[in-house]
């Protein structure tokens, strides 16, 4: 049976019961995962199944027949007009499966960011969930300091990600990112950037940069809600943001490829 479209909000999951709704959103969760739906479509949607399934494995989650019914049950009641911005959670203790259900927020098209880099609060980069609301505070600061992003960095200064995004910059006509080895959130939406580069002969190189030396190139901050916002602005510093030649195309290829919610 399909499982009816449910209300905005947080609901619980359990098998044979579906979802139903919960009480507010709040406290740690041990791994999370979110997208841009818009009129029933969404780019990227089984890589952002396979990382929360890996996700929850890690941690020791309920096991993977039981996720996937979680799976198929949220995506059913995903609606299919309007723009949403819904988020699967797994929380600890009982490890509930839920779902909490956004309107998405306007979304943007260029972003100003901090210029001054952050050190790394987090205590699990690379599983999205446990840090949540340790890196909504550094972006709160950031927004204090009259930005909208605050950019990661490591011990050493170099750049790992925003608060909310990936990061990647163009240097020439290389297009530039950290490395892997680098504690960073493994981005779905930077893995299809990626693959467009590579099957459009487009170089990709990891390097490891200083915010400062970011200065005068065009830099994007890359992830499921926004797609790709070229930064515009640097906050409270010297350095200087290129001007966004390459963003327009790839906004518009980002769109291009988001495809219709599975039917179930």
């Amino acid at each position: 049976m399909t499982q009816p479209v449910i209300a905005e909000g947080l609901s619980t999951w359990s098998p044979g019961g579906g979802l139903v709704p919960a009480g507010e959103p709040g406290g740690r969760l041990l791994v999370a995962d979110s997208w841009l739906v818009r009129d029933g479509r969404v780019r990227g949607l089984e890589r952002h199944r396979e990382r929360f399934l890996r996700a929850c494995g890690e941690c020791g989650g309920p096991p993977l027949r039981r996720l996937l019914e979680f799976w198929q049950d949220m995506t059913a009641a995903l609606p299919r007009t309007g723009e949403w911005f819904p988020r699967v959670e797994l929380a600890p203790g009982s490890l509930e499966l839920r779902l909490l259900l956004r309107h998405a927020p306007p979304l943007g098209t260029a972003v100003r960011v901090w210029a001054a880099g952050q050190s790394d609060p987090r205590t699990v980069p690379r599983r999205k969930g446990p840090d949540l609301e340790t890196l909504a505070r550094v972006r709160k600061r950031a927004v204090g300091e009259g930005a909208e992003e605050a950019v990661l960095v490591a011990p050493t200064g170099v750049v790992l990600e925003a608060a909310t995004a990936s990061v990647l910059w163009w240097e020439d006509d290389t297009l530039c990112l950290p490395s892997p080895q680098l504690p960073v959130l493994p981005g779905v939406t930077v893995a299809l950037v990626q693959e467009r580069a590579r099957r459009t002969g487009i170089r990709i190189a990891h390097r490891e940069r200083t915010v400062a030396e970011l200065d005068g190139r065009e830099v994007w901050l890359v992830n499921a809600l926004h797609g790709i916002r070229p930064v515009t602005d640097w906050a409270g510093g010297e350095l200087k943001a290129a001007p966004a030649v390459r963003a327009p195309e790839w906004r518009k290829w980002l769109d291009e490829i988001m495809e219709p919610l599975p039917e179930i």
